[in-house]
């Protein structure tokens, strides 16, 4: 076996193993036999092995979780480590023990991925971010070996105990974010998910008139996929607000790490608008502090900090990067344009409960409607995430921007010379409008943000870029296309020019076009339900 051709332990790890988790469809990929190697793996790479420590354990809801769960415990505990497991629960909880215990730990989800996927969320001691280059890929390397079998582990010398945490976390979130003032309504949306565990020994403690919104434990996420990005997800929060008459909405992932808000109108308030509300928060009480923002937030959130005296820092986003870089300056808080934000007071990791709670507290301080305390944060007007998928997406993003980067020279078209910086993807940048261009971590696929003066700009600018970008059109023989079915359940087949692929008009699956020939794999295929996510920092 060569590098060129990798054994099956090889191929599957590298399928699971991203930028800053572990995440697949299960137990297709992510089966048990696999994730007790990667327990092994991790146990080893963070130093508590041989009966030098323990770790955390936690879970999500997900049906795949308890076997998983069960599987990495046995991985941790095989190599002479003990597992402190917290069972059910949100990511942050975890985080707060790692924390709080100074242990390293596992969270085993995946996210806000549909309901066949699953994964882990690892961290070291003091809830550290573990990443591809702090230690994820010495975890795949040594997971590999041991399932090539050349590597042996012992089983069964470390113990398992069971923790219950989560009256401390909430006692811990509600000391740093205490919550103040009017009494609230508010519409909480926990997809069926893990704020359904954490959001009632929260809110237990708060003047706050919960409306409860599929608090029912179910790891089909049956009402709606747990990913709050996706607009479409919102809608039943937003009518329900407004229904109820509710001061605001709350919307959390799978996993509970991360929060979206409506206002009292079903409204959504842009993730970089509650970054930048709770950065002027925390320079109120950190006077000249830095806070961190990722390269796709708005405009807003620099702005916002320099007028309340403090430093902003812009990084690459993800939340491996943005921890280091917190930790680095010293920041008070990080946010991104995803719904992760980071807070200093707890370990420098992302906490969705955080976030809900500075809101809360906003709100609650205030005698007019969340709506009012938003609009002068709303200057700019946003794409949102555009994504196109192309043949090869570093060749598309080069065509960008070498398009840009002729404009920067001649001027051409009279328009303002722009300037061009490659921190993450391309970010292309002028005083009136900038975009960015991304790539997947995990598939042929490139995302666009774009963000204007005026909507009437934004849609220019991103027409134009979207117009280069995807330029190099498919180019399918049509005798071929009359012949071709859906494999999976023999239906027709429409073409998505400007997606790349070839969509079943019966059971919805997506296959990809690569040089122009069709893949007509169902395994290499797309789901209705979208792809697994890519983890550059919107886990």
């Amino acid at each position: 076996m060569t590098a060129a051709d990798p054994g099956p332990a090889e191929r599957v790890l590298t399928e699971l193993f991203h930028a800053y988790d572990v995440r697949g469809r299960a137990p297709e990929v992510l089966d048990e036999t696999v994730a007790t190697a990667i327990g092994a793996a991790f146990a080893d790479v963070v130093g508590i092995s041989g009966g030098r420590g323990s770790a955390v354990l936690g879970r999500d809801v997900r049906v795949t979780s308890p076997a998983l769960a069960a599987a990495v415990a046995a991985g941790i505990t095989g190599t002479g480590a003990d597992v402190l497991d917290i069972g059910l629960t949100a990511t942050d909880v975890v985080y707060f023990a790692s924390g709080r215990l100074d242990v390293p730990a596992v969270m085993v989800t995946a996210s806000h991925n549909a309901a066949e996927y699953n994964g882990l969320k690892l961290c070291r001691p003091g809830a550290r971010a573990i990443g591809r280059e702090t230690g994820l890929g010495d975890i795949s390397a040594a997971a590999g070996r041991i399932l090539a079998g050349r590597v042996e582990v012992a089983q069964g010398v470390g113990s398992v105990s069971r923790l219950d945490l989560l009256s401390d976390y909430a006692q811990c979130v509600l000391g740093l974010v205490p919550v103040h003032g009017r009494s609230l309504r508010v519409v909480v949306d926990a997809a069926n998910a893990m704020a359904a565990v954490s959001v009632p020994a929260v809110f237990a403690a708060l003047d706050v008139d919960l409306v409860p919104l599929f608090f029912e434990l179910d790891g089909r996420f049956p009402n709606h996929p747990a990913d709050p990005l996706d607009p479409v997800n919102l809608r039943e929060l937003s009518a329900a607000v407004v229904d109820s008459g509710a001061d605001l909405g709350l919307a959390f992932d799978g996993d509970a790490d991360r929060c979206f808000v409506v206002d009292e109108a079903g409204r959504l308030v842009e993730p970089s608008l509650m970054a930048a509300l709770i950065a002027e928060r925390e320079l109120a009480r950190h006077a000249g502090a830095t806070i961190i923002h990722n390269a796709v937030c708005s405009r807003v959130v620099p702005e916002v900090v320099r007028a309340a005296g403090g430093t902003p820092v812009r990084t690459p986003v993800g939340h491996s990067v943005i921890k280091a870089a917190m930790a680095r300056h010293d920041a008070v808080f990080g946010g991104e344009h995803s719904g992760h934000f980071y807070f200093r007071d707890f370990w420098y990791a992302d906490s969705g409960m955080l976030a809900a709670l500075h809101v809360l507290a906003l709100a609650a301080g205030s005698a007019h409607p969340l709506s009012e305390t938003v609009a002068p944060y709303r200057r700019y007007t946003a794409s949102g995430e555009v994504n196109s998928t192309v043949p090869d997406p570093a060749a598309a993003i080069g065509r960008v921007e070498e398009s840009y980067r002729r404009s920067a020279v001649t001027g051409a078209d009279g328009v303002e010379a722009v300037e061009v910086d490659r921190l993450d993807g391309v970010t292309v940048a002028t005083s009136a409008w900038w975009f960015n261009l991304r790539a997947s971590n995990t598939e042929p696929l490139v995302r666009l943000n774009v963000e204007a003066d005026s909507r009437a700009m934004m849609e220019q600018v991103r027409d134009g870029v979207l117009a280069t970008l995807r330029s190099d059109e498919m180019k399918l023989d049509p005798m071929l296309l009359e012949i071709l079915v859906c494999p999976a359940c023999r239906a027709s087949l429409s073409v998505d020019e400007s997606a790349g692929e070839l969509v079943c008009d019966g059971c919805g699956l997506a296959y990809p076009v690569r040089d122009d020939i069709p893949v007509m794999l169902v395994e290499e295929a797309r789901r209705p339900d979208g792809p697994p996510a890519s983890t550059d920092g919107s886990a």
